[in-house]
């Protein structure tokens, strides 16, 4: 059974990968994925990586909105599928606290990316979780 950030890490690899666009099927990169991974699925997964994919445009319009004048097709594809993960997390998972997705961004961010990066996403997904706070 995957703790919380295991899983977070396979939906990360499902969105990352989606990324690549090369399976049109979204199903099918789900079920090939996760079988090739051997990651046993779970119900936040697969919650997760459909709603991302559901609710893409809105989340990358939370993106750009406070990426300070840099284009999305500009931030790394790691960083970004990151991004989406916990933004989506703060706008329809109500169990999860902002907070908690913040946090775990960063440490996936802290895993996958450049350290570099760790401020940039922190400072999008605060303005995103004040926003949603207000």
């Amino acid at each position: 059974m995957l703790n919380r950030h295991e899983s977070r890490e396979a939906v990360l690899g499902l969105v990352f990968e989606n990324e690549y666009g090369i399976y049109e099927d979204k199903q099918e990169l789900y079920t090939t994925a996760l079988a090739a991974r051997e990651i046993e699925e779970n119900e936040y997964i697969k919650t997760v990586f459909f709603g991302v994919i559901e609710k893409a445009d809105e989340l990358d319009a939370y993106i750009e909105k406070y990426a300070k004048g840099r284009k999305l097709a500009r931030i790394a594809k790691v960083a970004k599928s990151i991004m989406r993960i916990a933004i989506y997390e703060m706008l329809y998972i109500d169990s999860i606290p902002a907070s908690v997705s913040i946090n775990e961004a960063v440490e996936l961010i802290k895993e996958y990316d450049d350290e570099k990066t760790k401020g940039f996403v922190n400072g999008i997904l605060n303005a995103v979780k004040e926003e949603i706070e207000k």
